[in-house]
């Protein structure tokens, strides 16, 4: 495990295993007060180790194989509470419809949820429209350039702070912004790289610039105040990633040639 990775989790998963045994702790009435282990997720077919995909069976993606995983370890079932976007799933943080999540992490999220430990770390740039002569940052942000992210998320906030002159417009879903970057009614889209460099082998004529505006961290999530959920799920993730856990979920879900980069 890094470092800076052991460091960050130490004093949370000491704290875990003073709690233990936590499941007779109150941990459960505090994680899955309604029985079931509710694992907010978000669909798209963006694919990485954010988003999930619906399929025949369910659901499949990184974060469905992490919560099947800790609904498991805590005995209950698990259920998925689907959103479209990360910014829906934070929104939805204070309602009491979702347990644990794992979705991309920023200062204004920090103060909406408890967050634990990072298992990736993607750079951030943008995708240019088929035919745009755009080759970098400084050609894209111009007057009257458009560029979509998706709607209320980490890489918005990171595209508006960016950009000084070019319109950033957030989206609900990918599949919109997927659709208007085909047809050229937006410019640019901002995601994480991986993401569109799998968009441009489906878009042909696009241009994944090579600079990066922003590291995006990705890490599980609590609501506020779930201080004992905090301590589980950072000690389950922690040894998610020494047992093997993670690296499966990874390599079930197209990512085998994605390293796990906690900081």
């Amino acid at each position: 495990m890094p470092m800076p990775f052991r460091s960050a989790v130490a004093g949370l998963v000491l704290a875990a295993i003073v709690a233990m045994p936590a499941l007779a702790d109150g941990l459960k009435d505090e994680i899955a007060p309604t029985g079931k282990l509710r694992v907010a997720i978000a669909i798209s077919p963006a694919g990485g180790a954010f988003w999930s995909t619906k399929t025949e069976a369910g659901y499949a993606g990184v974060p469905v194989d992490l919560g099947k995983a800790m609904a498991a370890q805590l005995g209950v079932p698990v259920e998925y509470v689907v959103h479209q976007n990360s910014g829906q799933i934070t929104d939805a943080a204070g309602k009491g419809t979702w347990d644990v999540t794992w979705l991309p992490k920023d200062p204004e999220r920090e103060t909406r949820m408890l967050f634990g430990p990072i298992y990736e770390v993607a750079d951030a740039t943008y995708i240019v429209k088929p035919g745009s002569t755009v080759t970098n940052f400084a050609a894209l942000d111009q007057p009257g350039t458009k560029v979509a992210a998706v709607n209320a998320t980490t890489t918005m906030r990171g595209a508006i702070a960016h950009l000084k002159h070019a319109k950033v417009t957030g989206y609900q879903t990918y599949d919109e912004i997927f659709g208007l970057l085909k047809s050229g009614e937006i410019d640019a889209f901002a995601l994480s790289r991986d993401q569109l460099n799998k968009m441009a082998q489906k878009i042909p004529g696009t241009k994944v610039l090579d600079e990066t505006f922003k590291k995006t961290v990705t890490a599980v999530a609590v609501p506020l105040g779930h201080e004992k959920a905090l301590a589980f799920v950072t000690k389950f993730m922690a040894d998610a990633v020494t047992n093997g856990t993670l690296r499966k979920a990874y390599d079930d879900n197209g990512l085998k040639d994605t390293p796990i980069r906690t900081e």
